[in-house]
C-alpha cells in the first residue's frame, strides 16, 4: 500500500483498543467473585458423590460442604444456594419434610453460619425434592394447587429463616407465593430474611441435568402450567411486577444464556437487583464442548459470565463460581 495514502478519519474507536491498559481502564462491565451464588447439592451421610450428569459437581456430605464452602471463600465466593438431594423415603404428596426443622436443609443452614458467620445462605423454596410427585405443587387429579401449595411453602421458608438462612428463593412459580412468603417470615419476626424470587422461569430444555443430580423430575405430566412459556417476555414485567409489589427483594431470570434479552428488559424495568441462573445445561454443554477439546473452557466461562452480566444482571448462580473466581485471580 502506498504510503502516500491517507484517510480523514476523527473517529477512531480502536485507539480504545489499542493495548491492554487503555482496554481494561474503558471496560464497560465488570465481573468478579462479588457477583456470584455457587448453587451445591446436598445429601445425608459422610460421602460427597459425583454428578454424573454434572461432571465436576458434586452431592456433599455436610462435611463436604463445608470444606468446599470453606475453598470457594478463600476466592472471594461469598453466597451460596442450597439443593438437598432427599431420600425417597420421606417424599410425600404433600411434601412435609420440607418444613422439619432437623431435615436436611435446615442442619446444613446452622452448619454454615456456624463455621461462617458472614457467609451468605441462600435457601430454594419449592416442594420437587420433596414431593413424591416431582413438581414444585402440590398435585391433585393431575392438577398443580396454587394456593394450597403456597401454604406449605410459607412454612418451607419459616422453617429456613429459624434455621439462620439470609435469603429465601421461591423457585416454584406458583402465584402470590412472594406476597405470602413476605407477610409469614414478617410475622414470625424474620423481617430482615430477604426474598430473592425466581420472577421469569422458564419451563426449559437446560434444566435436566439438574434433576438428574436431584432426581427430581416430576413423576408424570410437565411444569409448563406454572413455568413460563419460553416464547414470552412481556409476561415476565408482569411476573417482575407483582413480585415487587408483593414484597420480593431481588428477581431472578432463569436460563440466563439463552434469556439475556429478558435480564435486559427486567433490568431497564426495575430497580430492584436483577439475579440470572447459568443452568446445568448450559454447564454441561460448556464442560462437554471443552472436554472434547472444541472450546477454550476458561475463555468461554468467563466470556459467558460477562455477557450476562453485560445484560444488565447484578448476580449471577453459577457452578463455575469457585472455578472462575479462581481464573480471576489469577489474571490479576
Amino acid at each position: 500500500m502506498s504510503e502516500s495514502v491517507a484517510y480523514d478519519l476523527p473517529h477512531r474507536p480502536r485507539r480504545n483498543r489499542k493495548s491492554a491498559a487503555i482496554r481494561s481502564m474503558v471496560r464497560e462491565t465488570e465481573l468478579s467473585p462479588a457477583h456470584f451464588i455457587y448453587p451445591l447439592f446436598i445429601q445425608e451421610g459422610t460421602q460427597d458423590d459425583d454428578i454424573a450428569s454434572m461432571p465436576g459437581c458434586k452431592r456433599w456430605s455436610l462435611d463436604g460442604l463445608l470444606g468446599e464452602v470453606a475453598s470457594a471463600q478463600t476466592l472471594g465466593v461469598n453466597a451460596v444456594v442450597l439443593f438437598p438431594a432427599i431420600a425417597e423415603s420421606l417424599k410425600t404428596p404433600l411434601a412435609e419434610e420440607c418444613a422439619n426443622d432437623d431435615g436436611l436443609v435446615p442442619r446444613a443452614i446452622r452448619a454454615l453460619k456456624a463455621k461462617f458467620p458472614e457467609l451468605v445462605v441462600i435457601t430454594d423454596v419449592a416442594l420437587d425434592p420433596y414431593n413424591s410427585n416431582g413438581h414444585d405443587g402440590i398435585v391433585q387429579d393431575g392438577r398443580i394447587l396454587n394456593d394450597e401449595t403456597i401454604e406449605v411453602l410459607c412454612a418451607q421458608a419459616l422453617c429456613h429463616a429459624r434455621a439462620g438462612a439470609d435469603i429465601v428463593s421461591p423457585s416454584d412459580m406458583m402465584d402470590g407465593r412472594v406476597g405470602a412468603i413476605r407477610e409469614a417470615l414478617d410475622l414470625h419476626e424474620f423481617p430482615d430474611v430477604l426474598i430473592l424470587s425466581y420472577t421469569a422461569k422458564y419451563a426449559s430444555a437446560f434444566y435436566g441435568p439438574f434433576r438428574g443430580a436431584l432426581d427430581s423430575a416430576p413423576k408424570s405430566g410437565d411444569k409448563k402450567s406454572y413455568q413460563m412459556d419460553p416464547a414470552n417476555a412481556r409476561e415476565a414485567l408482569r411476573e417482575a411486577d407483582l413480585d415487587a409489589m408483593e414484597g420480593a427483594d431481588m428477581l431472578m431470570v432463569k436460563p440466563a444464556g439463552p434469556y439475556l434479552d429478558i435480564i435486559h428488559r427486567l433490568r431497564e424495568h426495575s430497580d430492584l437487583p436483577i439475579a440470572a441462573y447459568q443452568v446445568s445445561g448450559e454447564y454441561l454443554m460448556i464442560k462437554s464442548a471443552s472436554a472434547a477439546g472444541w472450546l477454550d473452557e476458561k475463555k468461554i466461562v468467563l466470556e459467558t459470565l460477562t455477557g450476562i452480566r453485560r445484560a444488565g444482571a447484578d448476580i449471577i448462580l453459577t457452578y463455575y463460581a469457585k472455578q472462575a473466581a479462581e481464573w480471576l485471580r489469577s489474571a490479576e
